[in-house]
Formats: C-alpha cells, sequence, structure tokens
C-alpha cells in the first residue's frame, strides 16, 4: 500500500466524432506523466480517462457513415483506448458514457435533481452550434459566431428541460473565492469570475428532444440527457457514485478528484457547471481543474484537407513512444498555445534526446567496458582542487535536482520539470569535458580517478533516469538495463553514492535516440500530407477538395450588388499596429492601438483564437477607417481591420505585399 494516501487523477473525456490529433492526446499524456509521478511519491493514483459518446454530432456522422451510433462510436472509441495504449498510457479506468452502469445513473441523477427542484420544464429559443452542442444569446456571440468555436449557429427551438444555475452561483462564487488553488491557470479563473458569474448565470439547458443518440431521460422518453450532465457525471459515476445514497466504497474513498486536467475550451463546464452540479447533489467539490493550453499545427488549426494534422501513430512509427512523449510534454508551454511542427519534433529529438541523453549514456557506457572490463567502481579519487570542485558540483547538481522537480510538479509545470532533469545530463557532459577521461586513461597512475569519474557519472545518469521514468518510462528501463541497476525509488534521489561497487554495465550499449536526417523528416511529412489529402478529397467530394493543392478556392453565399458610389463612401487606409491587448471581458476580441497616418484609432478585432497580443504588435494592416464608432464588449471600437476567412473558420490579417507607409490609401 502507498504511504500518502490517495490521489484521483482524471482527463476530460474524448469526444468520439472522429479520429483524435496530436492536440487532443497531449492532454492524457500529460495526465499520465502526473499520474506516474504521484505514483513514484508513494501516492495510491487511480487514474481516469474515456470517451465522450452521444450527441446530435455523433448522431450525423452515423448517418453519413451508414452506420447506428453505437456501431460508430465502438470504433471510434476503439481507436481513442489504442492510443492511449500505444502511447504507454498507464490510466486504471476508461470510461465510456455509452456504458451501462454510467447511463442508469445519468438517468438517476437526473431524475433526483428534477425531483428536488433543481431541474424544471420549459422550452428553448435561440441560436445553436452543432458541433459545440451550445445554445448561445445573440448577445454572447463573437462577430454573429459562436463564441467558443467561431462557427456559424442557427436558430433553433423546443421543448427542454432547464437547470437552475442562478440558485448555487453565490455559493459557487464565494468557494472560488476562499479556494484560489480551485482553477489553475490564475488567468482561467478571473475569466470565468469576470465573464460568466459576476455578470449573472442563466439557466442551463438539460435535455433536448431534437434527436435521439443520447440517455433517455426515464420519465419522459421523449427527450434524451444534453451532453454536458451527461459527460461531466462520469467522474463519479466511474468509480461508483449512486444517486440514491448507495455509492460504492472505492467513490467514497477516492472523491474528491484531486485533479481535472482538461483544454482551456472547456474550462467554464469544469468550473462552473460541474461544481453547481455536485452542490445539488451534495456532493464536494473536486480540489483543482486545470485547464491547459492547446497544441497548434504551425501555429493554426488543424484541418485534414490541408494535410495539416499530426496523428500521433504516423509521429511514434517514424519517432518512437518516447521521442513523442518528451515532444508534447517539453514543448508545451505552461499557460499559451504550444506549437507542434514534424520540423520541430525532429530538431528536439536530435538535440536534447539523441545528443544530449543518448550520447552521454552511449559515452559512459562504452567507456566503462573499454577502460574497466565494464566495472567502474567508487575509488573515491581527487588529484587536485579542481578535482574536487568539478566533484562536487556535479554531486550538488544531481542531488539538488529531485526536489526541484518535485516543485514544478506540485504546480503542474511539467514542461519545466522535465528541463530541470535534462540539467542533469547536461551536467554530465560538461563533468566529461571538464574531466577529459580520454586523457586520464592514458596514465595507469590515474586509473583511480577514471574509475571515479566514470562512476560518477553513472550516479547522475540514473538518478536522471529515475527522474525521467514517469515521463519516459521506455527510455528510462532501457537506461536502467545498460547500467546494470533498477531505477531508484524518489526518496533516494536527494543521495548521491548509491551504486555497489561490482555492479556491471552491460557489454554492447544501445543507442537510445538515432540522429535523424532532416530530409527523410521532410520527405516523410510530405509523403503523409499527401495522403492525407487525398483521402479528405476522397471522404468529403468536392466540398472537402475545395482545399486541396492545387484548387485553394472557396464559394460564399453573395451579397446584393452594389453600386460604385456605395463603394467610394468606404475609406481603407494602411494601418501599423503599435500596441495590443486582449479584451478583458471576451474570449474572442483583441483590442489594437493602430497608427493611421498621424492618427491612432483604437479597433477591437475577434481574432483572439487566431493570433495574440504579442503577435500583432508591428504588423501593417488594411483598415476600413471610417465605421462608425461601437461599443464592444465594454470597449470603443473605431474601425475594421480586413480579414479573410476560410472554410474552417480561420482568420488572416490582410497586409500590403510590399512596404507601404501607416496612412497609404487603399483603392
Amino acid at each position: 500500500m502507498s504511504g500518502k494516501g490517495k490521489y484521483y487523477l482524471t482527463t476530460a473525456i474524448a469526444y468520439t466524432s472522429g479520429k483524435p490529433h496530436i492536440g487532443n492526446n497531449y492532454e492524457v499524456v500529460l495526465a499520465d506523466s502526473i499520474a506516474r509521478f504521484k505514483r513514484k511519491e508513494g501516492y495510491e493514483v487511480f487514474f481516469q480517462t474515456g470517451t465522450d459518446e452521444h450527441g446530435q454530432k455523433i448522431e450525423q456522422k452515423a448517418q453519413e457513415a451508414g452506420v447506428t451510433p453505437k456501431e460508430f462510436v465502438d470504433g471510434v472509441a476503439g481507436t481513442i483506448r489504442g492510443l492511449c495504449d500505444l502511447l504507454n498510457v498507464s490510466y486504471d479506468k476508461f470510461i465510456r458514457t455509452t456504458d451501462a452502469d454510467h447511463e442508469r445513473q445519468v438517468q438517476k441523477i437526473f431524475r433526483r435533481l428534477y425531483e428536488q427542484g433543481d431541474i424544471y420544464k420549459g422550452s428553448y429559443e435561440g441560436l445553436y452550434c452543432t458541433p459545440c452542442e451550445s445554445f448561445w444569446t445573440e448577445t454572447q456571440l463573437v462577430d454573429g459566431k459562436c463564441p467558443d468555436c467561431g462557427r456559424e449557429v442557427k436558430p433553433a427551438k423546443e421543448e427542454a428541460y432547464f437547470f437552475r444555475m442562478s440558485k448555487y452561483a453565490d455559493r459557487l462564487i464565494r468557494h472560488i473565492n476562499e479556494h484560489p488553488e480551485f482553477i489553475q491557470p490564475v488567468a482561467r479563473k478571473n475569466e470565468m469570475m469576470n465573464n460568466f458569474l459576476l455578470p449573472g448565470l442563466q439557466d442551463l439547458c438539460v435535455s433536448r428532444t431534437s434527436f435521439k443518440w443520447g440517455i433517455p431521460v426515464d420519465f419522459d422518453e421523449k427527450h434524451v440527457v444534453y451532453v454536458w450532465l451527461d459527460a461531466l457525471t462520469n467522474y463519479i459515476t466511474g468509480i461508483g457514485y449512486d444517486a440514491e445514497g448507495n455509492s460504492t466504497e472505492q467513490y467514497k474513498k477516492l472523491w474528491p478528484a484531486d485533479l481535472h486536467l482538461i483544454g482551456k475550451d472547456i474550462i467554464r463546464f469544469h468550473t462552473i457547471y460541474w461544481p453547481i452540479f455536485l452542490m445539488a447533489l451534495g456532493e464536494p467539490l473536486p480540489k483543482q481543474v486545470f485547464g491547459h493550453p492547446w497544441l497548434l499545427m504551425n501555429n493554426d488549426k488543424m484541418s485534414k484537407s490541408r494535410g495539416n494534422v499530426i496523428y500521433v501513430d504516423d509521429l511514434v512509427d517514424f519517432f518512437g513512444v518516447d521521442a513523442v512523449r518528451y515532444y508534447m510534454l517539453h514543448e508545451m508551454p505552461f499557460e499559451t498555445d504550444g506549437n507542434a511542427t514534424w520540423e520541430v519534433i525532429a530538431e528536439r529529438a536530435n538535440s536534447d534526446l539523441a545528443n544530449t541523453l543518448g550520447n552521454l549514456v552511449n559515452r559512459t557506457v562504452a567507456m566503462t567496458n573499454k577502460y574497466f572490463g565494464g566495472i567502474a567502481d567508487d575509488k573515491k579519487a581527487q588529484f587536485t582542487e579542481q578535482d574536487a570542485a568539478v566533484d562536487a558540483d556535479l554531486k550538488a547538481v544531481v542531488a539538488g535536482t529531485y526536489q526541484k522537480v518535485v516543485d514544478k510538479m506540485e504546480k503542474l509545470r511539467v514542461a519545466d520539470a522535465l528541463t530541470e532533469i535534462f540539467g542533469i545530463f547536461k551536467r554530465c557532459n560538461k563533468y566529461i569535458d571538464e574531466t577529459e577521461p580520454w586523457i586520464l586513461a592514458k596514465d595507469e597512475a590515474k586509473a583511480d580517478r577514471l574509475s571515479t569519474v566514470l562512476y560518477n557519472l553513472m550516479e547522475g545518469i540514473m538518478t536522471g533516469a529515475s527522474l525521467l521514468e514517469p515521463f519516459m518510462p521506455e527510455t528510462a528501463g532501457k537506461i536502467s538495463q545498460q547500467l546494470g541497476e533498477p531505477l531508484r525509488d524518489f526518496e533516494l534521489l536527494t543521495q548521491f553514492g548509491l551504486r555497489k561497487d561490482g555492479v556491471k554495465v552491460t557489454e554492447t550499449p544501445q543507442i537510445l535516440f538515432a540522429r535523424l536526417d532532416m530530409k527523410a523528416v521532410e520527405a516523410r511529412e510530405e509523403e503523409l500530407r499527401l495522403a492525407m489529402i487525398a483521402e479528405a478529397s476522397k471522404d468529403g467530394g468536392a466540398e472537402a477538395g475545395q482545399e486541396q493543392a492545387g484548387a485553394d478556392v472557396i464559394d460564399i453565399e453573395p451579397k446584393a450588388e452594389i453600386s460604385y458610389d456605395d463603394f467610394a463612401k468606404l475609406q481603407f487606409q494602411v494601418g501599423e499596429i503599435i500596441a495590443c491587448e486582449t479584451v478583458p471581458k471576451s474570449k474572442k476580441l483583441l483590442c489594437s492601438k493602430v497608427r493611421i497616418g498621424s492618427q491612432v484609432k483604437q479597433i477591437v478585432s475577434g481574432i483572439r483564437a487566431h493570433y495574440s497580443p504579442e503577435e500583432m504588435v508591428g504588423k501593417k494592416v488594411m483598415v476600413l477607417v471610417n465605421l462608425a464608432p461601437r461599443e464592444l464588449a465594454g470597449v470603443m471600437s473605431e474601425g475594421m481591420l480586413l480579414c479573410a476567412e476560410d472554410a474552417e473558420g480561420n482568420l488572416a490579417l490582410l497586409t500590403p505585399e510590399k512596404t507601404m507607409p501607416a496612412g497609404a490609401e487603399i483603392c
């Protein structure tokens, strides 16, 4: 049994509308590294992930595929679970929302909330986004589109059951204020408070009648339970919660969850709706909800028809499991979006994995075999003050890293924790340069010093490998095998000198990571890109082919014809963005200061999902100057930046082809 108690960790459950890309898989690998780390710290970890399998979009996808919804989700759920296994994810439970026990509990929960007056029957009329499965009011839209995904919304009206959100809003606000660790990072907490809770919560639609693929409301079967009440409750149904008071011992032991790890796009559902559902059920709230950033492709959203989607099975096939895990964990910033490209993955594999780590292990094992027949004992030989100094510094770095890694992991700064671990390997490489073992080997009188140097290197590598295990388990195991001793428990990692004399390294060192030929990387990426475009064209016909290479066109609905006089009323000029910041009350808006001639105008644009404020500054852009001022999310806008939009909803600012001064007329 573990000594530090339980630790219950969950990811968001993956939506089964199709095969997930690398951005979707990032979350489960991040969670796995935390779960493995906690286990090594001595916690009794329960790690749950799974799939979200109901909803209108699934019903439509199944119809298009000519199969039943259950057949469709069975296939996709199998793919998602297979990718988790491929990535060496150590989940304890993989839940599906089509599991019979989950569906039964959701019906019980719905009935209980209805009977206690938290759910009531009414009708809903609003603007509906099918991809997000969300209703919106006109005021919630951003530039007339869904504030979450930026896609088109359509008017919809139907009978529905609603949850009385406002009943619990004040209690939730108090909880968030009294528990500053509840929503992380802090920017996500501020967003939830300022944009949703403090302005006032509307009642939430929790059932639908316009489609059938969902859990039936057992006392009104023309209704199905709406996605969020179904999906969110997996965190308790998966561990044995019972709405009638007969919850299992496992539930009583594990709940509340220690961490919900989710993407930043669904933070609202997990920090507002989910806590309120739990309050209504009389259950404690999870201890922490962490909304991680997105992983983008070349700083853009991924699209099969462009051929720019990255799938982890393709990456694993080319780079290997641990190289992919390392990239996903090390390259994702704590709060801002990360960027995935084949080129950068390959560069990291060559520099950090092949050179810093792989070469270090290979050289150390090879030298130990060459100079001492595979056994380098600690002779504690130091012939000079310099010997003593470099040994002391190496030992300090190695023994001091464990606590630094723990501190980073406590704050969920996984990328920073990996950087600290690789600091050991970098220090070991520097130690080789400082001690020059190949020079020591030329002098028989310095054999004990050489043995000591190699021993110290193996101590450093073993500590680093033991810390690395939660993040790159296969690699850590290979290092352990080559050094001839098991990976160490965490409580031993502040000590230096634990390797026993007489332990022999492997006779044939294994190359952990071979250096990659960048031309081969480019060729493989291009091969997959072309295959993806061809598949998208085949599956989607002319619509998917619109973005195909060589046919980069899109058709839009034409507007009414205007006269030249109408056009002449519009004043377009080149502007230079000199400052830019986010709009506090909006997730979609940026506020830019734009120099146009001798004037500076303030312009608010719904492009936050596509550009960061830092990217905006310095750009020359095309501006509609004489648009009547308008207030957006409490900020005055004095013009419009011109953008192009593709079929996927991606935006690109229009910029002059050649260098033009700020204020130049566009005619």
